[in-house]
């Protein structure tokens, strides 16, 4: 009799280790094709592994004689008890599962939260913790359930970058920003990197302490941070050639220093005292 029971759970476990590594070399073989989303695969597999080894764990305890109905009774009460006792791990094996359904950034996005001092590259969603690769390379392990109390922004997922530079001519040159703002402008339309269906606006804005400003707001086409900044240099060698083209020049914070000359004149024919100690 013992014998035959053996038997089974030996026949069921091998089923089980069989189930779990045909779906490991499956999502590995997936993985590897580089064809899918590598978050999807990954929750698509573990919730494979959980229900075979549920299944199998149920077939177990059936086969040694207990009873399936009693044992879900009592799990009712049970749970509850587990519940109460682990809302902290089963808070965060539901901030996992959100994680995968709702699917506010994957494995390889970059993301940040304005709430909370987290920010880098995702390297791993697991079902308690959230692995984050900061940009010093440190590892951050962040619990899944703290994601349903922040905001996260997913840098990764934008469609354009913004450049936005406020550049402060002499007073001097005042005559000449309308042409310099009009070549600017046009200048960026015919960019090859920028995004002219997107805002693109550039207009004189400000007289300033010691500058007349004037503002460029537009967007390239990439959204790569390094292709970013190489764009973003381009135009501003390329506004300063037209500025210099112009006869203008960019300002700088400077004082002007007026003086009466009635005054100098007559405070140099005032005596100065002579102090004898």
């Amino acid at each position: 009799m013992w014998l035959g029971k053996i038997d089974l759970i030996l026949v069921i476990s091998t089923f089980i280790w069989i189930s779990l590594r045909l779906i490991s070399n499956v999502e590995a073989h997936v993985l590897d094709q580089k064809k899918r989303d590598e978050t999807t695969v990954q929750a698509i597999a573990k919730v494979a592994r959980l229900f075979f080894v549920t299944i199998g764990v149920l077939t177990i305890m059936q086969a040694l004689g207990l009873s399936l109905s009693g044992l879900l009774t009592f799990g009712g009460v049970g749970g509850l008890i587990v519940g109460l006792a682990a809302k902290d791990l089963l808070s965060n094996f539901f901030g996992g599962m959100m994680i995968y359904f709702d699917r506010p950034f994957k494995v390889g996005d970059w993301i940040r939260s304005p709430d909370r001092s987290i920010e880098g590259t995702v390297e791993r969603i697991g079902w308690r913790m959230t692995i984050i690769r900061t940009f010093d390379k440190r590892p951050l392990y962040v619990p899944n359930s703290v994601f349903s109390n922040i905001v996260v922004e997913n840098p990764s997922r934008m469609l354009n970058r913004r450049i936005y530079e406020k550049i402060g001519l002499r007073y001097d040159d005042g005559d000449k920003i309308d042409a310099i703002v009009d070549e600017v402008k046009a200048m960026l339309e015919q960019h090859k990197d920028i995004d002219a269906s997107q805002t693109l606006m550039v207009n004189f804005d400000a007289f300033g302490p010691s500058s007349l400003n004037f503002f460029v707001y537009t967007f390239t086409k990439t959204v790569n941070w390094a292709r970013y900044h190489e764009v973003k240099q381009d135009v501003l060698l390329k506004i300063m050639a037209i500025i210099k083209k112009h006869g203008a020049d960019i300002a700088y914070p400077t004082q002007t220093l007026k003086v009466d000359p009635i005054t100098m004149a007559r405070d140099a024919e005032q005596p100065v005292g002579i102090v004898e100690r």
